[in-house]
């Protein structure tokens, strides 16, 4: 199940009424309601392993730790066949004894539960065969946005919203993982737990607090601080002395009240002030709103645009080849862009909105703070909205793009490209370079490989259509349409001084086009076929010519 606009704003609206009977029914159990089943035992493993099924009743799951509640969640629970085991990780309360109660009763799904010091066969985890091998997915159950991406002593955090105990969507955490080249990812226990059933913690970001400015910090290392949505109480923060392993939360939460979602911090150095983008709603309108704070804590409403909604994001870039000219860009949830200038409390709108992605598979994308000054880029991550039909997880992170702002003759855009830590993943290349291309004549590359990087740099001289056909997925440029189509996708594209060049890559459930150096990115959710293992590069209607093609197989970031 893919998350819609309207599933969200509603889940919003009723927030607080969930949390006002959550709340109740929490303080009341103690002991099995009379529809209820309970089991006790003494926690002796690590993990507590959950058979699941989906389309088995939604059952909720209360683990009691001396009568009071330590966790609580959803579940489609069945001790019949279940389609994969989620994880509940209990490393904090190992060697005590703690109680499950399940409601309504259901005594063989509870008794079905076991513990195990391994969260997955380790023999099996992450050679799935939908599982992406270069891109990030959650071990088990359920991911969305990307959040909190932020970088700390040599680590990029990728926070990101997680149904531990599911396939679909539900049961919102923080997720955690961490990488030190963008590429292999080590995923953490939990970040950030509800506050309390239906009390969900929706998306937000995260910051280096090196000045400590909100007095959180209490050892050696700089505070991570996290700033969320609670679903049943407003804008939230946490923060973390140990490197982002654990998080407290604030006592005095919620520091923003209103009706919206989704906080996005940054440091504006000009003011020496922190700034909070985050959507809001009123009146049946969408905004992105600003709020700054000294301390983020205590935050002071300043201004906000109309036409975005939720995932705001907010940052500034200079111009490629000009160092001084500098631009802010502001976008939300599609990633649609628009470009101007921000003085700490206003953005005042340039130009845009303008198209980001043509693909079928992003939302929701965030970039990375506090990325060192001697390595400058910009860095983005984007939810992968793609189905992984009969495995134990669920959708996927589209892979790290660096973004750059170029001039062209419609004026400055945006765009986006791999990042260069793709080349840690290559094992065996192939390279051709001016080769001429008939029509009805194709190139044609076997490889053995099923992870590719793929480079095509064409000059399309008397062609009608040319193209690639990647493990049997057609990426076709129509030239007197001036239009690229990858499966039922679609951008206009014109040729560069007679040329066209692609960048693809693909991975056991997508393939992501980048044309003309990430002026067009389509990111597309689509499986490749299982018998082909080949590139083809044709032309039809006319003679065309291969510049350069560059083929580069990838071992899989997992292994």
């Amino acid at each position: 199940m893919k998350r819609t606009l309207g599933f969200r704003t509603a889940l919003s609206a009723i927030a607080g009424f969930v949390l006002v009977l959550a709340a109740l029914e929490s303080t009341m159990i103690s002991a099995a309601e009379p529809d209820g089943a309970t089991r006790e035992l003494t926690i002796e493993k690590r993990y507590l392993l959950l058979p699941v099924k989906r389309g088995a009743p939604r059952r909720r799951m209360t683990v009691l730790l001396e009568g009071k509640v330590y966790r609580e969640f959803e579940i489609e629970l069945s001790a019949a066949n279940p389609d994969f085991w989620a994880f509940l990780d209990l490393a904090d309360i190992r060697g005590k004894k703690a109680t499950l109660q399940l409601q309504p009763a259901a005594d063989s799904e509870l008794n079905a539960v076991r513990q195990d010091d391994q969260p997955a066969d380790p023999a099996t985890a992450y050679n799935e065969k939908l599982r992406p091998q270069f891109h990030f997915s959650p071990l088990r159950g359920w991911n969305n946005d990307p959040i909190g991406l932020v970088y700390y002593r040599g680590e990029y955090h990728l926070f990101f919203q997680h149904n531990p105990y599911g396939w679909d969507w539900g049961n919102i955490h923080w997720g955690h993982a961490v990488s030190s080249d963008l590429v292999h990812w080590k995923q953490l226990p939990i970040a950030l737990y509800p506050h309390a059933f239906g009390d969900w913690c929706f998306s937000g970001s995260a910051v280096v607090d090196k000045e400590n400015t909100a007095g959180f910090k209490s050892g050696a290392d700089d505070v991570i601080v996290a700033a969320y949505t609670s679903t049943g109480r407003g804008e939230c923060i946490a923060f973390s002395n140990d490197r982002g392993r654990t998080f407290t939360d604030y006592a005095e939460n919620p520091v923003v009240r209103h009706n919206g979602r989704d906080p996005k911090l940054i440091w504006y150095a000009p003011g020496q002030t922190w700034v909070m983008a985050v959507y809001d709603e009123s009146d049946g309108k969408r905004f992105i709103a600003f709020h700054t704070s000294v301390d983020l804590k205590h935050w002071t409403y300043q201004s906000r645009i109309e036409g975005f909604f939720e995932c705001p994001e907010l940052f500034e870039l200079p111009v490629t080849g000009k160092p001084n000219q500098l631009k802010w860009v502001i976008y939300a949830g599609d990633g649609d862009y628009s470009i101007g200038r921000f003085d700490g409390k206003r953005f005042e709108v340039e130009s845009g909105k303008h198209r980001f992605n043509r693909g079928n598979s992003f939302y929701a994308s965030q970039t990375f703070n506090d990325i060192p000054t001697n390595d400058g880029r910009r860095i983005q991550i984007a939810w992968g909205r793609v189905a992984m039909p009969g495995m134990p997880f669920n959708q996927m992170m589209l892979f790290p793009n660096e973004l750059k702002l170029r001039d062209t003759d419609e004026g400055v855009r945006m765009f986006a490209e791999p990042v260069k830590e793709i080349e840690r993943l290559y094992t065996s290349s192939l390279t051709r370079r001016d080769e001429p291309l008939a029509p009805a004549q194709p190139t044609i590359v076997d490889i053995r490989g099923e992870l590719l990087d793929i480079r095509a740099d064409l000059e399309i001289g008397s062609a009608q259509e040319l193209g690639l056909v990647v493990r049997g997925i057609a990426v076709r440029y129509d030239v007197g349409k001036k239009e690229l189509t990858a499966v039922k996708s679609a951008a206009a594209l014109s040729p560069q001084e007679g040329r066209i060049r692609l960048r693809i890559l693909v991975d056991h459930s997508s393939l992501e086009v980048y044309a003309n150096d990430g002026l067009v990115y389509m990111p597309i959710g689509v499986v490749p076929a299982a018998d082909s293992k080949s590139v083809e590069v044709y032309a039809r209607g006319g003679a065309a010519r291969i510049k350069l093609l560059q083929v580069h197989e990838l071992n899989s970031a997992w292994n």
